[in-house]
């Protein structure tokens, strides 16, 4: 099954019948995003929207405290921090839809997130309410940060925007993506809808980068010209970086969990001299708003 379905392939699915998931969009009761002209249907997201559709006794079960595994999407500086902090916290890049269906599934204790809302131009909330609501959970701003085009040193292509990725003559740059429920897909869909670009069109490779650090390891192998990724991977690779938007990366995770060990270990350490010193010192991030609730789902 692909990662992203088109109206027939999630009817299928589903096992309904088209006009009914035509009806269900045209409701806006369906996770779905609407690219270069057809609608798509992130699996993940549609996995998840039965699961909190099911009729459930689950209120009244137990509660399991979750596994201690942080997923959802990669950031390079959370990344070192888990590993500073000795937090506890073992990690999952499986992308920021994907880490938000296993937060709500009960198999992680966070998920790390930045999926652009081009409807609200904003970040994480409307998807929090759509998939998490009801569990109790809380939204945490980790950082701002900067994406762009990460590229090979010295830029020998020129890339300059998105559109350079989509020339009208001449051999297009091979781009390296990620995995269809990563946020810099999201992103990267978006700004080839705003740019005119139809997106199937761009020469991307089969396999996709399961982090940012693994789309630049591949840039600097020769195997991509360019990549969709934050500043903070290009330069300890030895890459050059466009700029291309801001975006802000949350962490979401339950109520409750916040007050666990694990998370108050995490954020005290980043309320650190180290982790200020190392978040200077990496390019594109701004931490001073870390730490601020945007999202309690009461």
């Amino acid at each position: 099954m692909n990662e992203m379905m088109t109206t027939q392939e999630v009817a299928d699915y589903l096992r309904v019948r088209q006009r009914k998931i035509y009806e269900l969009v045209r409701l806006r009761r369906i996770p779905c995003s609407r690219i270069t002209g057809k609608w798509l249907f992130p699996k993940a997201m549609i996995d998840l929207w039965v699961l909190q559709n099911a009729e459930t006794l689950a209120d009244a079960m137990p509660v399991r405290p979750p596994p201690l595994i942080l997923g959802g999407s990669h950031d390079p500086l959370l990344e070192w921090a888990v590993h500073q902090s000795d937090c506890g916290l073992a990690q999952l890049a499986c992308g920021s839809l994907e880490g938000l269906a296993r937060l709500a599934r009960g198999d992680v204790m966070a998920a790390g997130c930045h999926v652009y809302e081009a409807e609200t131009k904003t970040f994480n909330q409307a998807t929090a309410q759509r998939l998490l609501v009801g569990h109790g959970m809380v939204l945490i701003t980790w950082a701002w940060r900067r994406q762009g085009l990460i590229v090979a040193a010295g830029n020998p292509l020129g890339l300059s925007s998105l559109a350079d990725l989509a020339p009208t003559d001449g051999p297009r740059p091979r781009l390296v993506t990620r995995q269809a429920a990563a946020g810099s897909t999201i992103l990267l869909r978006h700004l080839a809808e705003v740019a005119g670009i139809d997106g199937d069109s761009l020469n991307s490779g089969a396999v996709p980068a399961r982090t940012h650090s693994d789309m630049a390891a591949a840039i600097l192998r020769g195997e991509a010209d360019a990549g969709l990724g934050v500043e903070a991977a290009a330069a300890p690779f030895g890459l050059d970086f466009v700029p291309l938007f801001r975006e802000r990366f949350d962490l979401a995770m339950r109520r409750r969990d916040y007050f666990a060990d694990p998370v108050q270990r995490l954020l005290a350490f980043a309320g650190g001299p180290q982790f200020d010193g190392h978040a200077a010192g990496l390019h594109g991030y701004d931490t001073g708003e870390l730490g601020r609730v945007v999202w309690n789902d009461r």
